[in-house]
């Protein structure tokens, strides 16, 4: 059985990385579907969702099962809550155009929605968390991941498909995106390359857990494969993580050894540091199996960003 695949935001870090992970699978076919117009009008935006999702509701009609893979976002821990009521608006436009115009409610499918750890645990008791914690969110972003969830969460139970709510802990690569104000990793990467230090708002004992974003993508494939044999209308929510903790302090030591040279970094206050939790260890408990793997080391990881970055640099592209 072919299933025909939409990767919403296919150009962001883990949308291409889930992107390649789909379409290396023999059974899994990406839709070539015009990205959708983030910073249009909601009706031009609703417009686009309806296109796209005609697509998919023409491959179904075929016989294919179909799958949404939701990666996209530009909100971050510090957005104003008019940013974060915009994408839970164009989250739901698409919900909408699937069980209205699209193939939700007919035929199988599973869809796929990117989430935070950091943002829906920030202020929960009791580290590690797992898929047990209670959470508890400190920022209005971690609030409107929990929303997300519960459309997508109702979306499957309304329509039958089976959907996949992926926790991610700190995802970082080569493709992070360094117009946002977010992946620590990369944001220090080129400070080290540039005159402009990074700042750090945080304590340095501040605990997170980084996963690079083709691990991370591999797990979603993996956990997708697994959903497919769940039953219709079922919703699992799976922490995608490394499950290595790393202090701020041992990640600039790790910079350190691999620049060869001090990290440019400067040490400050801000307001959405409030937002953030010390200890952010995190331990799936569910499909547990999915998490005994190879992943790249964290110094191997910086060094693919600081690398890539340099390259861009060189090439007058940052």
């Amino acid at each position: 059985m072919t299933v025909a695949v939409w990767v919403v935001g296919a150009r962001g870090q883990l949308g291409r990385a889930v992107s390649r992970e789909l379409a290396a699978s023999p059974d899994h076919d990406l839709l070539s579907v015009a990205p959708l117009p983030w910073a249009a009008e909601r009706e031009e935006f609703e417009a686009a969702a309806r296109l796209a999702v005609a697509a998919l509701r023409e491959r179904a009609d075929r016989g294919d099962e179909w799958l949404v893979a939701w990666c996209a976002g530009a909100a971050v821990t510090g957005s104003t809550q008019e940013q974060l009521e915009r994408e839970l608006g164009q989250l739901e436009a698409v919900l909408r155009a699937l069980t209205e115009h699209g193939p939700a409610g007919r035929t199988a499918g599973s869809i796929f929605y990117a989430s935070s750890a950091g943002g829906v645990y920030a202020g929960s008791s009791a580290p590690p968390f797992t898929e047990d914690t209670a959470p508890s969110p400190l920022a209005p972003y971690g609030h409107a991941k929990l929303r997300a969830e519960g459309h997508v969460r109702a979306f499957a139970e309304a329509t039958g498909a089976r959907a996949l709510i992926g926790r991610i802990a700190n995802i970082y690569g080569p493709a992070q995106s360094l117009q946002k104000a977010q992946g620590l990793i990369s944001h220090l990467a080129k400070a080290q390359l540039t005159s402009n230090p990074a700042s750090i708002y945080v304590p340095l004992e501040t605990v997170r857990d980084y996963i690079y974003a083709d691990d991370c993508a591999a797990l979603v494939r993996d956990a997708l494969h697994r959903l497919a044999g769940c039953a219709p209308g079922t919703t699992v929510v799976k922490i995608l993580a490394s499950h290595q903790p790393v202090t701020i302090a041992t990640l600039l030591g790790l910079l350190r050894a691999i620049a060869k040279a001090r990290p440019n970094v400067m040490l400050g206050s801000s307001p959405v540091a409030n937002y953030q939790a010390v200890d952010l260890r995190l331990r799936s408990v569910v499909w547990p199996e999915l998490d005994r793997r190879d992943l790249l080391p964290l110094p191997a990881g910086i060094n693919n960003v600081m690398t890539a970055l340099r390259t861009a640099m060189q090439d007058g592209a940052l």
